[in-house]
């Protein structure tokens, strides 16, 4: 399979604008191009069937381009192989039992070690501490500690510059290692002819969050987020830090009589709110904790910690679903983490780390890993690069690995599902093209496999990038509907 792959690598690197031995770009493909704009230089295509690489189409196929979110791909088709369809995240809750006494009463602290864990949300919280009361500890003198320490740095989202100007937005969220709930709070709003309440959900204690400020306006509900404005963080007054207050001030517009939930990240710091969130649990269940929010700490766990409860996530194969048909990039992020800390050296930082697995799995795999440039592996990046030729040689090691199968039920299912739910209804691909779409300001792509009329399979990988680029979605549907019909 290796020297197939390489032969194809080749095949595909050879020179040659539009076609070898194939079909040139179809014509409703330049059309929809023409119609919104946009050059034939902006356009990077590779479509072949899989049974039959002679007929290959080309275009610009060897510069490197920014593939938005189908970067996903090669995340998610790395971590199946090095990972495994059946690998298991995990968050612990551990002590040191040489300081808890016969009566629950625990002298140090509580650790509460990340793992990367996918599905660690409110709910699975609460049943680790649930588990750890059951088990006779009743008071934790020591307060509360959290390991990060899976990923090195612990925190990458301090210090990091935004990518854009809504960093509290949900696509933004930056993992660590505990990942709880999704490093997201939910906001509730509602508001009637004269105001807006709003409040966190839940609503864990020691967070104001103030609506005063906000706009009421004739507007529909679901154009909310149009005058929407990035909340802030007031700092905290002289006079309450004791009490280790967040005040969360809402800005901008918000239509009069509307209801909406939305989750946001970045707005209180994810120390404060583990640290709040494990003590109100707690304290339901009966227990009692030493000190405060404020003063408890993050720090990696001594070795005569033992594991008391632990939560496990689903198998990679079942929430990558999830990461792949909603394009989740705080998911891809985590992800590209774990194949870091899972082949880091001792002391290597794991977004390093990271990349060189990749690198060695394209190289593995006789793909030419020349202009790859990886970042977070999202593809929620500016700086990230991919050939489309690289990108159909990754589809076909793909499709060709014991993963394939795996990989292919994934993606999102053209006017079915996902990102691709509205997309080609009523055309030849709908129902038969499963891709990973990418968008981002100047870049719009496709990439994935389309079965054509007569069954056999495609792979099809379509970038566009351009200042314009998002109006170049008719020119990639047309190219996924052209396949279908062949």
């Amino acid at each position: 399979m290796k020297r197939a792959l390489t032969i194809l690598a080749a095949a595909l690197a050879l020179s040659g604008c539009a076609s070898l031995r194939g079909p040139a770009v179809p014509e409703e493909v330049t059309k929809a191009m023409a119609d919104a704009g946009l050059p034939m230089s902006a356009l990077g295509v590779v479509a072949y069937p899989i049974e039959d690489r002679s007929h290959l189409l080309r275009l610009n196929a060897d510069v490197p381009m920014s593939p938005a979110s189908t970067m996903k791909l090669v995340t998610g088709a790395v971590a199946l192989d090095r990972l495994g369809t059946n690998s298991r995240s995990r968050t612990d809750l551990l002590i040191d039992p040489a300081q808890l006494n016969g009566e629950g009463v625990l002298a140090g602290p509580l650790y509460l070690r990340g793992g990367a864990d996918t599905d660690l949300d409110w709910g699975a919280l609460g049943q680790l501490l649930r588990d750890l009361r059951e088990r006779g500890v009743r008071e934790i003198q020591g307060g509360l500690v959290v390991d990060r320490t899976l990923f090195r740095p612990a925190r990458l989202d301090i210090g990091l510059p935004p990518f854009d100007a809504s960093p509290e937005a949900y696509y933004n969220v930056i993992p660590d290692a505990l990942y709880l709930n999704g490093n997201l709070l939910g906001y509730a709003l509602k508001s009637s002819v004269s105001q807006v309440q709003a409040a966190t959900a839940p609503a864990w204690p020691g967070i104001t969050v103030d609506s005063s400020a906000m706009t009421l306006v004739d507007a529909a509900c679901k154009d909310w987020e149009k005058g929407w404005k990035a909340p802030l963080v007031l700092p905290l007054p002289p006079a309450n830090a004791a009490a280790q207050t967040q005040h969360v001030l809402l800005q901008g517009t918000f239509p009069k009589q509307c209801e909406q939930r939305e989750d946001f990240t970045n707005l209180v710091d994810r120390q404060w709110l583990t640290a709040q969130a494990v003590r109100q649990i707690w304290g339901e269940l009966g227990g009692r904790i030493g000190g405060s929010a404020g003063t408890d700490t993050e720090a990696a766990t001594p070795p005569e910690a033992k594991v008391q409860a632990t939560h496990l996530g689903r198998p990679m194969a079942e929430w990558m679903r999830g990461m792949m048909k909603r394009s989740d990039n705080g998911l891809t992020r985590l992800t590209f983490l774990h194949l870091g800390a899972a082949a880091a050296a001792p002391g290597e930082d794991t977004l390093p780390a990271a990349k060189r697995v990749v690198t060695d799995w394209f190289a593995a795999h006789g793909i030419d890993a020349t202009g790859l440039v990886l970042d977070n592996g999202s593809g929620l990046s500016r700086s990230e690069r991919i050939k489309p030729v690289q990108m159909a040689a990754l589809l076909q090691a793909a499709h060709d690995g014991p993963q394939g199968p795996e990989l292919l039920a994934m993606l999102p299912v053209a006017g079915v599902d996902g990102t691709l739910r509205r997309r080609m209804k009523g055309t030849p691909a709908e129902g038969h093209a499963r891709m990973k779409t990418g968008t981002l300001r100047d870049t719009f792509a496709l990439a994935g496999y389309v079965s054509d009329a007569h069954g056999r399979l495609w792979i099809v990988v379509g970038m566009i990038n351009d200042e314009n680029g998002e109006k170049g979605k008719p020119a990639l549907d047309a190219l996924a509907a052209w396949v279908a019909r062949q």
